[in-house]
């Protein structure tokens, strides 16, 4: 389960990258971090520690925060794109994050924040996301 903060444009295209680059088309569903799916599946003393981007709730019910749900959604895709996530991988977790953590801070200036919770996907789509 991809959780997206439902604001984010930054949020919302990346939705939109993991739905056209997953060609199993189950590799992930997805829902807002705002929404109902996200408070019934992830349990209350784990919301504080969420941060208000993208998560990852494994088949293992690991939560996986900032550049590790970044890497795992990659290497989820496979293809080429694991193979990134492996490049990326050597780079040592507390300089990812800071990277991370820098496009998180900024990206509302840079990609706009919006109103509605789901990104636009065509309507074949639609079915993988969740309140």
């Amino acid at each position: 389960m991809l959780f997206y903060d439902g604001h984010c444009g930054l949020c919302h295209r990346a939705v939109k990258f993991v739905l056209k680059h997953d060609r199993s088309g189950h590799a992930f569903r997805f829902a807002p971090l705002q929404g109902p799916t996200f408070t019934a599946r992830v349990p209350e003393s784990e919301r504080t520690r969420v941060p208000d981007s993208i998560v990852v709730l494994t088949n293992q019910g690991a939560l996986l925060f900032r550049s590790d749900a970044f890497l795992y959604i990659l290497r989820r895709l496979g293809r080429g794109w694991g193979i990134w996530a492996r490049a990326l991988g050597v780079i040592p977790r507390p300089l990812r994050d800071l990277v991370y953590d820098f496009i998180a801070r900024i990206r509302y200036r840079i990609f706009g924040k919006r109103n509605e919770l789901c990104p636009i996907v065509p309507p074949d789509l639609r079915s993988r996301l969740d309140p």
